[in-house]
């Protein structure tokens, strides 16, 4: 690309955002959002800078598009929150909030009054309304219901070295922090999954499950190692 190939596009990049502008989009810096001309903004929508919003891309009224963030062929809500993510062929519900660092990969669809926290990543999963994984998880080929909990940590296993393996999870469930689901399982509606449980069967309705080992103490232990000074 020459010097004079670059202006045009920056000027035709300029005129997509102008007429953003003038349909009730509002821009912090608008020479630095860079938005594809068949993508849908609503308006009241606020685009932080340095977005790329890439693709058949609808975003609803009333959104916050956070700095950093990529959008590619989804579509957004009205009144949600995207903070420095990336959101790929997916879909968002209304008056959700993804991010900080959160990364939707291809078909990820996630429902209304959401919470996808910092880096968290779904892929090929479905989150029902209301459902809300705060920090650092791996939701993969999952099928999550409404109002569930997923703690910080917890990781869908869903590859076993030769194929994808998908796990459901019901409405009202509790998955504690650190947990592993190791897929194919289903969680029932109102179950809850004790922390640090790596769970490989089935977890009938309305019933906890605690799948770690038993806690030992061995008193002594560091001195008959000679490691006692290190613990002064």
């Amino acid at each position: 690309m020459n010097y004079d190939e670059y202006l045009k596009l920056e000027e035709e990049r300029l005129e997509i955002n102008k007429r953003h502008l003038l349909n009730g989009v509002d821009f912090l810096d608008m020479k630095t959002a860079y938005i594809d001309k068949k993508t849908i903004i609503g308006k009241g929508t606020i685009i932080y800078p340095n977005v790329i919003l890439d693709g058949n891309v609808v975003i609803g009224e009333n959104c916050h598009i956070g700095q950093g963030s990529k959008i590619v062929n989804s579509r957004i809500g009205k009144e949600t929150n995207i903070e420095s993510s990336y959101i790929i062929d997916s879909v968002v519900g209304d008056k959700t909030s993804v991010g900080p660092f959160a990364y939707l990969r291809p078909n990820s669809n996630v429902g209304d009054n959401c919470k996808v926290g910092d880096f968290v990543e779904v892929k090929n999963s479905n989150l029902g309304n209301g459902s809300k994984a705060s920090h650092l998880s791996y939701i993969g080929d999952s099928d999550i219901g409404q109002d569930v909990n997923i703690g910080c940590g917890v990781v869908f296993v869903n590859y076993d070295g030769s194929k994808k393996h998908r796990s459901i999870v019901k409405d009202g469930a509790f998955i504690g922090c650190n947990a592993n689901i190791i897929s194919p399982v289903t969680v029932e509606a109102g179950a809850y999954i004790a922390a640090g449980s790596t769970v490989t069967i089935d977890v009938p309705k309305g019933s906890l499950c605690v799948a770690r080992a038993k806690a030992r103490i061995i008193e002594g232990w560091v001195s008959r190692r000679g490691l006692l000074n290190k613990c002064k």
